[in-house]
């Protein structure tokens, strides 16, 4: 009934809603800071839109090219909007990918640890996963996946900055990985959290107009704050982004989506703002996880993934959540990972750990 390469998948197992888990633990407040979402919202421009629309064209199938959200981030970016595919969320785009360049028996490199969704639609189209370990700083090591490439390698991913560690690879280090790999292996950059770099220059967008098999994903879910409208796109070459659109669903992006992510892509200010203000609270909790001798990954990201050395994070994560505020935990062993959120949940959230560790 069922293909082999699903019957022992491990299924991505999303967390309760914030009110399923307040009522299960018996808690007033709760305050989610796993998930690396937006804590200071997103664009108020994004209400206005969907207020100015108004349902009117709900009956219609939305735009399935997604024009208008395509020609601004064309011409931001500078490329060919011909060259963009929306997704719905990241999600739909990385299994697209796998839907379209593997088949069984393929070989696909993964970074270990990074965001697990790309080994699960790789093993779902039967192709075999290498995962290939981080360096000693916690970023993927380049070299090693040079060196991992046999000729079964069919796809290359880069989560930049990785999740969950946080590190982050300069574009340079990225151009001398792809310009080494044959044109026959996709490398694929996530560039989820690119914005949390704060340098202008840190993505490698650019390159995709030099090497046809370079891949770059981006998403409205992070930055933007539009995790819920579920928008993501990935910039590549021809032909590549010629079978890509052949194989996409049809109106997969919607018109409420589409409105949201054009009015939040056009207040760049508001992203400008949001990545100053974690950038901020990020120092913080470097400066704090350094008094409190908790080893942590350097980030550029808007979570921290760090290290309960000589304690018990399965503990520590559970007096948090006591106490009204929810870590990511079980990416590794012993380490948390702690979204960024706003300043009196930060300061609360250390607090907790400092009296825990005392």
């Amino acid at each position: 009934m069922v293909k082999e390469a699903v019957k022992n998948l491990e299924p991505y197992v999303p967390e309760l809603t914030l009110e399923q888990m307040k009522k299960q633990k018996g808690l007033d407040k709760l305050v989610r800071m796993s998930a690396n979402e937006n804590a200071y919202g997103t664009s108020g421009d994004v209400a206005k839109a969907l207020d100015k629309w108004h349902y009117r064209d709900a009956n219609l199938y939305p735009d399935s090219n997604a024009d208008e959200l395509r020609e601004i981030i064309a011409s931001q970016f500078d490329i060919n909007a011909d060259k963009l595919i929306f997704g719905n969320g990241l999600d739909e785009i990385i299994e697209l990918l796998s839907r379209v360049i593997l088949e069984p028996g393929d070989e696909v490199l993964d970074p270990a640890p990074t965001f697990s969704e790309y080994a699960l639609h790789a093993e779902i189209k039967g192709a075999k996963i290498k995962s290939v370990g981080l360096d000693d700083s916690g970023r993927i090591d380049l070299k090693a996946m040079a060196r991992s490439i046999s000729s079964k390698t069919k796809m290359i991913w880069i989560c930049n900055p990785n999740n969950p560690t946080g590190t982050f690879l300069e574009a340079d280090a990225i151009r001398a990985l792809v310009e080494d790999v044959p044109e026959a292996i996709t490398v694929i950059v996530d560039e989820a959290y690119i914005d949390f770099t704060g340098g202008i220059h840190d993505s490698v967008i650019q390159l995709t107009k030099e090497f046809k098999n370079l891949v770059v994903l981006r998403t409205f879910s992070k930055a933007y704050g539009l995790a819920n409208f579920r928008v993501g796109f990935a910039v590549c070459s021809d032909p590549l982004i010629g079978y890509l659109q052949a194989a996409r669903l049809p109106y997969n992006l919607s018109t409420f989506a589409e409105i949201a992510a054009t009015a939040a892509f056009k207040d760049q200010s508001f992203v400008d703002n949001t990545v100053k203000k974690v950038i901020a609270e990020r120092k913080k909790w470097e400066h704090f996880l350094i008094k409190a001798g908790l080893p942590f990954y350097d980030s550029a990201t808007n979570f921290i993934f760090f290290q309960v050395k000589g304690g018990d994070a399965d503990a520590l994560h559970e007096y948090l959540l006591e106490n009204g505020y929810l870590l990511r935990n079980g990416l590794r062993k012993d380490w948390l990972r702690v979204t960024i959120g706003r300043p009196e949940d930060n300061q609360a959230v250390q607090k907790l750990i400092a009296d825990y560790l005392a």
